[in-house]
């Protein structure tokens, strides 16, 4: 396990000289883990396991989070079958529920920005299923007892609509002491930005809301990939160049002086 560990070390030493190696191999894990039943089973829990704790920590340090999901789901589903299967079931049996309450809040938000002159893209959002796991099993809850299985995700045109569209939702839904969290003031370690907060919605239910702008939702979910984008684009914000600048420098600091547990 130590020299196992060691030759990672190496290795991503090497590829944080330039992060769009770490790009390259992510996406090629991700396409391993997608045809991974061709596969003897030994050598599929192995390459499961060093994903769940190896890569999708490694996409989520560079703010890739759909990237992350999926390897973490295709990991789950490898290394425990019934756990996985167990809570696709209980998620599917709510989904019907689910999209239909969505889709009511979602049009009453709509509706309320709408009337602020807010020009908002309104979507509901799931939880993964090894997000739900990891919940069950660090916090000891039972499935009915995870009540942020949905939220909604607002994104706006600007950092001032993100704001009134905080105080617009919290008008029309009480919010829930102690969840407003302000990742736009205060950004993430990988620079992710969003507001943050919980209300109680139809029917009693707490809904779970994030906030944020077209750029800041962009980088939410491709997170360093991200970076290129606004790299090749000439008339690209100074401010988040020089934003993504520093978090590529903070992220090559992390990858070089943090070794990984074997």
């Amino acid at each position: 396990q130590a020299q196992q560990a060691a030759t990672l070390r190496k290795m991503l030493v090497a590829m944080a000289q330039d992060l769009r190696v770490l790009l390259i191999k992510l996406a090629d894990r991700l396409h391993n883990m997608r045809t991974l039943g061709a596969l003897q089973p030994t050598k599929q829990e192995q390459i499961a396991r060093e994903t769940l704790d190896v890569y999708a920590p490694l996409a989520h340090r560079l703010g890739m989070q759909e990237v992350r999901n999926e390897l973490e789901d295709l990991a789950f589903a490898a290394l425990y079958p019934k756990r996985y299967a167990e809570i696709d079931r209980l998620l599917a049996e709510r989904t019907p529920a689910q999209e239909a309450y969505l889709e009511g809040v979602s049009e009453t938000i709509r509706g309320r920005l709408a009337k602020a002159s807010v020009d908002a893209l309104v979507t509901g959002r799931r939880k993964h299923h090894w997000a739900v796991y990891e919940k069950m099993v660090v916090k000891g809850r039972s499935f009915d007892e995870i009540f942020d299985l949905v939220g909604i995700r607002v994104v706006v045109p600007t950092i001032r609509d993100a704001y009134g569209s905080l105080g617009s939702i919290h008008s029309t839904w009480k919010p829930v002491s102690g969840r407003f969290k302000d990742y736009i003031a205060m950004p993430k370690f990988n620079l992710y930005q969003s507001l943050h907060t919980t209300v109680v919605g139809p029917e009693g239910v707490s809904l779970e809301v994030q906030i944020r702008t077209k750029d800041m939702h962009q980088r939410a979910e491709h997170g360093v990939a991200a970076h290129w984008r606004y790299k090749e684009n000439k008339h690209s914000n100074t401010k988040i160049q020089e934003n993504l600048d520093d978090w590529v420098n903070r992220v090559r600091d992390c990858l070089l002086y943090t070794s990984p547990s074997p």
